[in-house]
């Protein structure tokens, strides 16, 4: 008979094919009058059975290596996707003005900033009647400072000197990458300090959608903003994902996978999504005043952001619902109560901030 050290010998040190040496090796036994059933020879019997676990055992693996290899490429590909945004050409059925703030009327001077983290970027600023009130406009994610343009007209005519950028990797700014919020608070800090640097002590931020999420994690760090009006804003990064998932590309919500989106992401982007997500920070704005907006029928940013972000902030705060209402697009929903709202929110918030 053949020792057990024997065949450990010839089927595992080999670097053979085994099944066809073992198809070779039991036809050579059964010559020889060696017995292979289980109950004349229980050896050669689980010798099988060790190689076909071991068999089956490596086809499971590859499996399994395959499975998560396509799931690791496609979370890979979305925070690609979330670092590296298309930039939407503006069009007016969006933006309404797609030109310079003399489209609607109003002088402007072009103006560069530089980031602490040495970006630069470009904007606009439009001087108005109220020395020490100032207002802060931000875009959102593939956009450009156009945006912003809607509600330069209420705002202006109500005497506040405003100042449209683009965030980083936006517009006419130096190009960079995406990081939903995080790195682009840098930016909104920027133009604060710029409206400082001008003698405008008394300021408040315009976000629309990621600019909205931006402004509110600025807001929440920088004691300098005021007030502040945000727009289709969301709550946080891990529900958008899921949400996005789901409509764009049918998957169903699945928390590890939107978890391994987000350690590509942050791992890429050198950013924080937790801790950082405006759901989790509102709060500490109070007691300076905010104001949430949101549409019904946005189906980008779905209303529930909205109304979790309310429900998180504290007092002074105010909240509209828009009947109705697409995603950032307020103004042309309803554009005399988004202009009387937007007036009367910042002639309170910024006159009681300066007294």
């Amino acid at each position: 008979m053949l020792s057990r050290r024997y065949c450990y010998w010839f089927f595992c040190r080999r670097k053979i094919k085994r099944d066809v040496y073992f198809e070779s090796f039991m036809k050579w036994l059964s010559l020889t009058g060696f017995p292979l059933t289980s109950e004349t020879h229980p050896q050669s019997y689980v010798v099988q059975k060790i190689i076909m676990i071991k068999s089956y055992a490596k086809s499971v693996t590859a499996l399994l290596l395959f499975v998560f290899s396509i799931i690791a490429a496609a979370a890979w590909y979305f925070s690609h996707q979330l670092l590296y945004p298309g930039i939407y050409p503006c069009n007016q059925e969006h933006y309404v003005f797609c030109d310079s703030p003399s489209e609607i009327g109003l002088s402007y001077e072009d103006v560069s900033l530089e980031t602490a983290d040495d970006i630069h970027l470009k904007g606009w600023f439009v001087p108005g009647s109220k020395a020490d009130q100032g207002v802060v406009l931000v875009h959102g994610r593939g956009a450009t400072r156009h945006e912003g343009l809607r509600d330069s007209i209420a705002l202006h005519g109500q005497g506040f000197n405003l100042l449209l950028i683009d965030l980083r990797n936006s517009g006419s700014s130096q190009k960079s990458y995406n990081s939903m919020g995080f790195h682009e608070v840098k930016d909104v800090h920027t133009g604060v300090e710029y409206l400082k640097d001008r003698g405008i002590s008394n300021i408040g931020v315009v976000g629309y959608s990621m600019g909205a999420t931006t402004s509110i994690m600025a807001m929440s760090e920088n004691k300098q903003i005021k007030a502040g009006w945000f727009d289709a804003g969301f709550s946080d990064l891990n529900t958008i994902i899921l949400e996005a998932g789901e409509r764009d590309f049918n998957l169903p919500k699945m928390n590890w996978f939107s978890g391994l989106v987000r350690f590509f992401y942050e791992w890429r982007g050198d950013l924080e999504t937790i801790q950082s997500a405006p759901v989790n920070v509102i709060s500490k704005i109070s007691p300076r005043p905010v104001m949430i907006v949101h549409g019904t029928a946005d189906r980008v940013v779905d209303v529930s952001h909205g109304k979790r972000l309310y429900e998180a902030a504290q007092e002074p705060k105010s909240l509209w619902i828009v009947p109705e209402g697409r995603h950032t697009r307020t103004w042309q929903a309803d554009k005399e109560k988004s202009s009387r709202l937007i007036s009367e929110f910042f002639n309170k918030g910024l006159s009681e901030a300066g007294v």
